[in-house]
């Protein structure tokens, strides 16, 4: 961290902390020397670092309730909007109430978040916001909500880097490609023939571990970044290579 930091400043909200890929953002920032505050409907693990706020990011009032408890005790000058919906479904399937549910939960609460913490950035003249992206935003069968809420994370990264870029507040994203998380796992035994065909379709010819997607946040917050902006950084193990082609 940058020592002139007070280390009072060094707080970041992470939103879907308690478990996969946000969990290891989480311990990934606490051991950089972040206070980190998660706020997730579903209880973190006792080991976490993270200090916990049960809130469910679907709800506005909710989140609102939360966001306000918490830039209560001083500025927040981190932020990851990480916290995602899914309900997959072929587009003829996708009932409009799962769609709006997965915009509400995945891209309107990293909204809602800026939103509150960025007086307190502003303030200081300092702030990181990293937005968790997804390769399927670039396009996945039976995803038409969650591409959706996706591709409107990556728009909002761009159009906040412009806006925000002048007041020393960097916005970027980090894309994750499949990532061998718990859910992942219980979903794709090791041994099964689908896992072994997902495999082989991501040219380092494994899935990647949330840590590594953690790391890249980690790059991104990093007060040494500042000339970096507007990005989505794809760590996806060179699958999205091989889509573009």
């Amino acid at each position: 961290m940058n020592p002139s930091l007070p280390a009072a400043s060094r707080t970041a909200l992470v939103t879907g902390g308690s478990s996969g890929i946000g969990l290891a953002i989480c311990r990934s920032l606490a051991a950089r020397g972040w206070t980190v505050h998660n706020f997730d409907l579903q209880p973190q693990p006792e080991d976490s670092p993270a200090l916990f706020t049960q809130a469910d990011l679907g709800d506005e009032d909710a989140l609102a309730r939360a966001l306000e408890q918490l830039v209560a005790t001083g500025p927040v000058l981190g932020l990851v909007n990480n916290v995602a919906a899914i309900r997959p479904a072929p587009i003829e399937d996708t009932r409009l109430v799962d769609f709006d549910w997965q915009i509400r939960v995945t891209s309107r609460s990293a909204l809602q978040c800026a939103q509150a913490v960025l007086p307190g950035m502003r303030a200081r003249g300092f702030g990181r916001i990293v937005n968790i992206s997804s390769r399927a935003a670039l396009g996945k069968e039976l995803r038409s909500g969650y591409a959706a809420a996706k591709g409107a994370i990556n728009a909002l990264t761009r159009t906040w880097a412009l806006e925000l870029a002048p007041q020393g507040i960097t916005v970027n994203a980090v894309a994750p490609g499949p990532i061998a998380t718990a859910a992942f796992k219980a979903a794709n035994p090791a041994d099964s023939p689908r896992t072994r065909r997902i495999a082989e379709g991501i040219p380092v010819r494994r899935p990647g571990e949330p840590s590594e997607v953690a790391h890249a946040v980690e790059f991104f917050m990093d007060p040494r970044a500042a000339f970096v902006t507007g990005q989505v950084l794809h760590v996806c193990g060179g699958i999205t290579v091989g889509l573009a082609a």
